[in-house]
């Protein structure tokens, strides 16, 4: 990735609310259909500016002028997806069954996500942003499209689904400088207070402790819905897996912790005993700690490029 060619590409594809016809009539719905719709739109408000929250903290801490900039963007790509959202949960809100909120599993989660980022090494908040777009653009803005299977949400969601591009491509290449050798020389030249370190690990814990629930809410029980064969989710933390393989990024300490959770999962005697203390912890459904990439797809994805891999996975969302 280039970033000058990037940040031009940025520039060039912004568009706004305004510009979906509004004036379209919905397409009709049976009354559970419309109250899922109308609630996963409303949560997908909150988790677009959950998004914005962390892209508006890597422009803060990133140097490079050019990347500060495209996460500027980025900030701004979020807040129009949040209120196209809102936009499609009234749209498709046709006869008023209840009232709409954001799922509180997402309101409790909010504050220590966005806490947890301002403490957390810039790593660890790139591999968090980078398995939600990945979830968010290989899954589920594609299974929630495909189940309104309305031209409203499919113009809105095509236009959604070109920023989330650009932004795993910049995810893959964040991924990868936080794998390089100039990153683990600052690092080291870095000296961050014990005081720091020790409010970065509390933030962490207290985010993971909320995060299953978030988790399952407002990605796992819609996908159950949408996708129920979960093909899309299983595609997309597989590219998870791929890319926490991949060396350099295997070799990364909060890396390591997780995958050393994985296995603890995956174990044939510790995982009966311990398999759900370890799920509650990483956050995620069990049935994607599941080993989902091969040993043979870890050692072709190791000779490939970050930019190569982040096109990999954008390609894995028009696949199936």
């Amino acid at each position: 990735m280039k970033p000058e060619a990037m940040l031009a590409k940025c520039r060039r594809e912004q568009w706004r609310a305004d510009d979906l016809d509004w004036r379209a009539t919905p397409r009709a719905l049976d009354r559970a259909d419309e109250i899922a719709i109308v609630q996963y739109f409303t949560d997908m408000a909150g988790i677009e500016r959950l998004a914005g929250a962390l892209f508006a903290e890597q422009r803060r801490r990133v140097h490079d002028p050019v990347l500060k900039k495209i996460f500027a963007t980025f900030v701004v790509d979020e807040e129009r997806h949040a209120e196209v959202a809102e936009r499609l949960a009234r749209f498709y809100d046709v006869h008023r069954y209840r009232a709409y909120h954001t799922n509180e599993h997402l309101e409790r989660f909010r504050p220590h996500f966005v806490r947890a980022i301002r403490f957390l090494s810039p790593e660890i908040a790139n591999a968090y942003i980078t398995t939600g777009e990945l979830v968010l653009d290989i899954a589920l803005l594609r299974s929630i499209d495909d189940f309104v299977r309305d031209e409203m949400s499919h113009r809105a969601m095509e236009l959604i689904n070109r920023d989330e591009s650009r932004h795993i491509a910049v995810d893959f290449h964040m991924v990868g400088y936080y794998a390089s050798p100039a990153y683990r020389a600052a690092l080291a030249a870095e000296a961050r207070p014990l005081a720091e370190r020790a409010r970065g690990t509390l933030a962490l814990g207290r985010m993971m402790f909320h995060a299953a629930p978030f988790f399952r809410d407002v990605f796992f029980k819609p996908m159950d819905l949408c996708d129920p064969s979960g093909k899309r989710m299983r595609e997309a933390f597989k590219r998870v897996q791929l890319l926490a393989s991949k060396p350099g990024v295997a070799e990364r300490p909060f890396t390591r912790f997780m995958r050393s959770l994985q296995l603890v999962f995956n174990h044939p005697l510790a995982g009966p005993v311990l398999g759900k203390a370890v799920a509650r912890v990483v956050g995620v459904d069990p049935r994607v700690l599941v080993e989902l990439a091969s040993d043979e797809e870890k050692a072709r994805v190791a000779t490939l490029s970050f930019d190569a891999l982040a096109d990999e996975a954008l390609a894995a969302k028009y696949e199936g």
